[in-house]
């Protein structure tokens, strides 16, 4: 089980984008791309013979998975993540700080 997973809710801990809040849209092995943070612009070059007009374009790129934390809603702060089983026998994720559950 990850820490941080596809759709949770993150804020950025250091860099340009420091303070921001933002969706995780993918995870992939020890960085995350996450939704209008850390943006770059590229220049492309176009190719007419697939309709690509080049330009430049703006592009999310990923950050370091220790740069962000998940997002607390009860403390509006970024948290650390534990993990502990349920009286079911599942695995849940949870806040070390208030033992709130992320994931319900």
């Amino acid at each position: 089980m990850q820490r941080i997973k596809q759709g949770d809710d993150v804020i950025v801990l250091v860099g340009k984008d420091k303070g921001r809040r933002g969706k995780v849209e993918a995870v992939i092995d020890d960085r995350v791309i996450v939704d209008g943070i850390n943006l770059v612009k590229k220049h492309a070059k176009g190719n007419p013979q697939l309709g690509d007009p080049g330009g430049i374009q703006e592009k999310e790129l990923s950050i370091h998975i220790s740069n962000v934390a998940l997002f607390n809603p009860s403390t509006k702060k970024g948290g650390r993540v534990g993990f502990r089983t349920n009286d079911d026998g599942r695995k849940e994720r949870f806040f070390r700080s208030d033992s709130s559950v992320v994931d319900g």
